[in-house]
């Protein structure tokens, strides 16, 4: 079957990247989980034509054998989903797997003809398993919840005991693909699924799906976050003008783990110019009571690690403030780890790698007050 030779074709790619390495990246986050997409391709019913031919013509008939089938026709799906982590998401949707008709010939001389229609809904649970940076391989199990119509009708001898018939059931459904990425927000998929269903008149059988579509990502990707720069401002005039001082402004300021930090280290390199100067900001009048101070990686490790490490950065900043004379209730730290990251690079290289991630490991202090003298001449 097709649905056999597809499956095959995705295992064999899926376990081919898996072989060649297990460092995977992540896929890029953005600040929304929800996307939405929609497939189309060819399905192909494992429906048992004959024994439905038998079971619904006038009895006294013999060699209801069928002539013609139809097993194969255009099918699509249009679906939502929810990403609940970077390996796993919900997804829910409408699905039309197409039309399928056979026709019987019998003794007496007569055909029996049948067309089954097949459409409904789903929920699955998607697993995901990013193979590059833009490449990902997917599995899915669910339910799916079918209506099937049946018509039947016969010429000649035969009759059709049941013209219609009809049957809504849930059952199970299973799938597996691939995901390529062409930005953060849009994705093309490629995959083969495998639809259980009822036949409407007693017994079940498989519709198979291959399909290819495209899937469109919600909301914004992040933007990165850098510090502000100020440059003193002259006022050229006549005779000197006195300039107030502007109001003081609640900044964020980013500065880089390279220039804190050895690499892979959590320990301050001394001495922090920068630090020195926002711990002093930090301690003048009217600075906030609350102060925020993130740290960060990047994606080259295990997540675990990356996690411990960022906390434990995010940590040191806050101790080097409090032997400055902070008050260490005033300041929250968080680690965030590999998340939120400003540049993404796919050199091979390590070095280059490494150099190329270095705007990823950072940490950040957020709620910072600054007054910066406006000089005049």
């Amino acid at each position: 079957m097709k649905f056999i030779k597809a499956s095959s074709i995705l295992s064999s790619i899926v376990l081919a990247s898996m072989s060649s390495s297990f460092v995977f990246a992540d896929t890029e986050a953005t600040d929304s989980n929800w996307y939405m997409g929609g497939n189309i391709g060819q399905t192909r019913a494992d429906i048992d034509e004959e024994r439905i031919s038998n079971s619904l013509i006038d009895k006294g008939f013999s060699g209801a054998l069928v002539k013609d089938h139809d097993s194969a026709d255009r099918g699509y799906k249009l679906y939502g989903g929810y990403q609940l982590n970077r390996h796993f998401a919900l997804e829910g949707g409408y699905f039309d797997l197409g039309e399928f008709g056979f026709t019987s010939t019998t003794a007496p001389a007569g055909t029996f003809n049948g067309d089954i229609k097949l459409r409904g809904i789903n929920l699955d649970l998607v697993g995901f398993l990013p193979v590059t940076e833009k490449l990902s391989a997917f599995a899915r199990a669910g339910v799916n919840y079918a209506e099937t119509k049946d018509k039947f009708f016969g010429s000649g001898a035969a009759h059709a005991l049941t013209p219609t018939a009809s049957d809504r059931e849930a059952n199970l459904k299973l799938g597996a693909g691939l995901q390529y990425a062409f930005t953060e927000k849009l994705a093309m998929r490629l995959e083969a699924e495998r639809y259980r269903v009822s036949d409407a008149v007693g017994h079940k059988g498989d519709v198979d799906l291959v399909s290819v579509g495209l899937v469109y990502r919600f909301g914004n990707t992040a933007i990165p976050v850098t510090a502000a720069v100020y440059t003193p401002i002259s006022v050229p005039a006549p005779a000197p003008v006195a300039i107030a001082p502007p109001p003081p402004r609640f900044e964020k300021y980013t500065l880089s783990a390279t220039e804190l930090f050895a690499f892979d280290s959590s320990a301050v390199n001394m001495p922090q110019v920068k630090l020195e100067e926002i711990t002093t900001a930090i301690k003048g009048a009217g600075a906030p009571q609350q102060i925020v101070i993130l740290g960060y990686t990047d994606r080259l490790g295990s997540e675990e690690y990356n996690q411990k490490l960022s906390e434990q950065r995010a940590l040191a900043v806050k101790n080097y403030m409090v032997s400055r004379g902070v008050d260490a209730n005033r300041l929250l730290t968080e680690g965030k780890g590999e998340a939120d990251p400003i540049v993404t690079c796919d050199e091979k290289n390590k070095a280059k790698l490494i150099e190329c991630l270095k705007p990823n490991r950072r940490v950040e202090i957020d709620q910072v007050k600054m007054v910066r003298e406006i000089k005049s001449n």
